[in-house]
């Protein structure tokens, strides 16, 4: 019976812990996003303004049409409507293509 208690015990000491770290973590995630105002204090966003979706969107990703590889679109390199992942590519394309699109 006292083994029985004890692990009711842990496990809810553990789930407790749990609950903790995940409420601090969050919390620091929300400071460490630049949030404005004191460390932890949460403000309103101003009136007339809705949070702007842009700033947390993902760059877009493109696929080199040499090897394959993905990079960001704005570190890519686009040659005849194609996206390459370094200028090497770009200029070895070119070289095979003569300089000029295939199409």
């Amino acid at each position: 019976m006292r083994q029985l208690l004890l692990l009711v015990l842990f496990v809810l000491a553990g789930r407790w812990l749990v609950k903790t770290l995940r409420a601090a973590d969050a919390q620091a995630a929300g400071t460490r996003a630049g949030a404005p105002g004191v460390s932890g204090a949460r403000t309103a966003p101003p009136q007339g303004s809705a949070k702007t979706p842009t700033a947390s969107l993902a760059e877009p990703i493109v696929r080199c049409a040499a090897c394959g590889v993905h990079a960001p679109k704005s570190d890519s390199i686009v040659l005849d409507a194609q996206y390459y992942c370094c200028a090497e590519h770009a200029r070895s394309r070119a070289a095979s293509t003569g300089g000029r699109a295939a199409r």
